[in-house]
């Protein structure tokens, strides 16, 4: 099922949708349940488990299709930690034993027992499908979907790390492209051609770091192609060549806001269901205790029995069979807005136009619960229309294409306003300062220990992977959204003050062994490290 450019007369231009799935990396073994370790485990199951469902029946039922998945070394990491999948496995027992209460609660209550009824179902086939069907091994499953020919997997910086604002300490910069590099080829068996800039936050001199790592092409917003020197013929239709050789391809707006936007767009749409209502709050606290936080903190269980409604507090139950009608309105309207935008391109340009549709994965279920539905049909559509155009990736684009306009793009992000604002401003920039401070000293320690010893190369590895840790976009993020502030200032915090003291002991040569080990059993993520990526 691989990509085969076909004839002019057979297709006029292509449509890349790209789904980008990342979390922070979040593992506390110290503590036996953790707060935001439910952030994963609500992704497991509302949204990475659709997705991978989804793609197996298309594939079982021959339906032809090509989709670009993005996965953040984090997020990969954490998918293939053992700890975390006995936890999201002891945590979606809880979720079944709880649908079946809710089964039991409602049996008086019709519209809520069927709505009961279904996750009690949803949650069962989960728990199948993560311990039977994958056997725990989410990553493998999409290996070998990417093995198959149908999605493309590219990677992303070691720990998302927003590059932009790493750009004034080159080891910093360097070190998270090519870790983020050798991470996807260790668990993918192969090298990356593509690359997600995280917060697709970009400016000038990134691209020649993915050059360097092998990186063919990477993402850009919109206004990072057209606002590039010189103007791009073909606007944000096709890739453009950067000065380092990498292409860049643009997001395109319109079939963003179709998806996105908060004012128009589908997951607003009041048969869809309401994401706020969730009975973890909604229920009795004695009756929901079990299945919320030990600590008392009441938390998302996935169960939610109102749709969208109105913009007011009163809802109305949500109507499942309702749902998916609109989702599949919605598919067949977002393919034929497609098709005419591709229709009118085309003559226009002289080549076929390539529409780039790049989504964050976690939009699609844990957001929007009918997304993954919507993007199944979506891809049925696609080709059992014989649209103008078909699915393919950007890699698929420039196998067909490889001449293309060099171009020197703009500094651009997704973010709000389209820079960097969002990562540098009052809430957050007091970080930035020892980021930079840190990075040096890597650097520093990278140079001075060319030949160390056992023990100080387990803590130079470390210092690197407390360093990237520290680095890491989200926490910035959730300063600025005020959504988890506290954990956030406090990991980054904490990664640095980590980072500082294995600095210092290892210039004394006076290493805390027991405490390096606590270190390494905690934040174990990137267990093929190389400290010397900071040379």
């Amino acid at each position: 099922m691989a990509f085969t450019p076909r004839s002019d007369t057979q297709v006029k231009g292509y449509l890349a949708l790209v789904l980008h799935a990342h979390l922070p990396f979040v593992r506390h073994p110290e503590h036996e349940v953790f707060l935001e370790e439910n952030w994963l485990f609500e992704a497991i199951t509302e949204t990475y488990l659709p997705l991978l469902d989804i793609l197996a029946r298309l594939v079982a039922d021959g339906v032809p299709f090509r989709l670009t998945l993005s996965i953040s070394p984090p997020l990969t990491a954490m998918l293939n930690d053992n700890l975390l999948r006995s936890r999201y496995a002891r945590r979606i027992d809880q979720l079944v034993e709880l649908a079946a209460k809710e089964v039991e609660r409602t049996r008086d209550d019709p519209p809520f027992d069927r709505l009961a009824q279904g996750y009690q179902e949803r949650f069962v086939e989960c728990r199948r499908l993560f311990n039977e069907v994958y056997d725990r091994d989410l990553v493998g499953a999409l290996r070998r979907l990417q093995d198959a020919g149908v999605i493309d997997i590219i990677t992303s910086a070691a720990t998302h790390a927003y590059l932009p604002l790493l750009q004034s300490t080159e080891g910093a910069l360097r070190s998270q492209v090519q870790i983020g590099v050798n991470e996807y080829q260790r668990c993918f068996g192969r090298w990356p051609d593509g690359f997600w800039l995280p917060e697709c936050g970009y400016a000038p001199g990134i691209d020649q770091a993915l050059a360097d790592a092998g990186i063919r092409y990477f993402l850009l917003e919109a206004h990072g192609v057209t606002y590039a020197k010189p103007r791009p013929k073909f606007g944000p239709f096709a890739p453009v060549f950067c000065p380092s050789g990498v292409a860049a391809f643009a997001r395109d707006l319109q079939s963003s806001r179709q998806v996105w936007s908060a004012v128009d767009g589908y997951p607003g749409d009041r048969t869809y269901r309401e994401f706020y209502r969730d009975v973890g709050y909604d229920l009795d606290y004695d009756y929901i205790r079990p299945y919320v936080h030990p600590d008392g903190n009441r938390v998302d269980t996935g169960i939610k029995y109102y749709r969208i409604t109105g913009a007011d507090h009163h809802k109305e139950p949500y109507d499942p069979v309702l749902a998916r009608q609109t989702a599949e309105q919605h598919a067949t309207e977002f393919v034929a807005s497609r098709a005419a935008q591709i229709e009118y391109l085309e003559p226009g340009m002289g080549r076929k136009p390539i529409v780039v549709a790049p989504y964050d994965a976690e939009l699609f279920g844990h957001w929007w619960y009918e997304g993954p539905h919507w993007l199944e049909s979506v891809l049925r559509n696609i080709a059992a229309e014989q649209t103008a155009f078909r699915t393919a990736t950007p890699w698929d684009y420039l196998t067909e294409f490889p001449v293309n306009q060099e171009v020197t793009p703009c500094a651009s992000s997704w973010g709000w306003k389209g820079y960097h604002e969002v990562w540098l401003e009052g809430s957050n920039d007091w970080i930035y300062r020892h980021l930079h401070i840190a990075a040096q000293r890597m650097g520093e320690l990278a140079e001075r220990f060319g030949m160390p010893t056992p023990v100080e190369r387990r803590a130079l590895n470390q210092a690197a992977r407390e360093l990237l840790l520290a680095q890491s976009s989200d926490w910035a993020f959730i300063m600025k959204s005020g959504t988890a502030v506290e954990y956030a200032v406090k990991r980054t915090a904490q990664s640095l003050q980590n980072f500082l003291r294995l600095y210092t002991d290892i210039i004394r040569g006076d290493i805390d062994a027991a405490w390096l080990a606590e270190l390494e059993r905690r934040d174990n993520i990137f267990p093929s490290i190389d400290y010397r990526v900071y040379m």
